[in-house]
């Protein structure tokens, strides 16, 4: 008897679900960070675009947001590489509502708004921390794993607490540090 195998037509139209966000999973990584800049303050981030309205119309700063803190905590960088994900990946797509910035934007927004960025940043960190969705033992912002120490003895007192805020800060600003050396390092390769 032959083998039988699934249908496999590349060619025929796919149906498309009405909405990209159907196509991940309701727990995905994408919908946290959504959800956590929905309802953060960004009155910092929307300042600098108030004005006389003779500016070319700018990416939305949540959009932006999002899909920066998505790539950054899921290991990519570089403007460049955003971009590319823009195109290719689902959950970038779904964050960026198909919108599709080039990388120099995406790298403009971020330095203009280093400051800002890099304070709602640590608090996506320690929002992640405290819903579960990372754990104190294995924190990998930037591909480094730290140690934590499970024992009940020692829970961590108010003074660890801001000493391991400031850790992750200095973490968080050598991510940031790495994708402006990155955005340079591509600039000077590909122009």
């Amino acid at each position: 008897m032959p083998t039988t195998f699934r249908p496999y037509a590349p060619e025929d139209p796919v149906v498309m679900p009405p909405s990209l966000r159907d196509w991940l999973p309701e727990d995905h990584l994408a919908f946290f960070v959504s959800d956590f800049v929905d309802r953060a303050d960004l009155a910092p981030f929307f300042a600098p675009y108030e004005g006389d309205g003779r500016r070319n119309r700018p990416y939305h700063p949540a959009m932006m947001l999002k899909v920066l803190i998505y790539a950054y905590a899921t290991g990519v960088t570089s403007s460049r590489q955003i971009a590319q994900k823009l195109e290719t990946n689902i959950a970038f797509r779904v964050l960026a509502a198909n919108n599709m910035p080039h990388h120099r934007t995406i790298c403009a927004f971020r330095q203009r708004h280093f400051q800002d960025f890099r304070a709602l940043f640590v608090q996506v960190v320690v929002m992640a921390q405290k819903s579960g969705l990372i754990d104190w033992g294995k924190v990998a912002i930037d591909g480094t794993k730290v140690r934590a120490n499970a024992s009940k003895r020692k829970a961590m007192s108010y003074a660890r607490m801001n000493k391991e805020e400031k850790r992750l800060q200095s973490e968080v600003d050598a991510l940031l540090g790495q994708a402006q050396e990155e955005d340079e390092v591509d600039d000077a390769l590909l122009e």
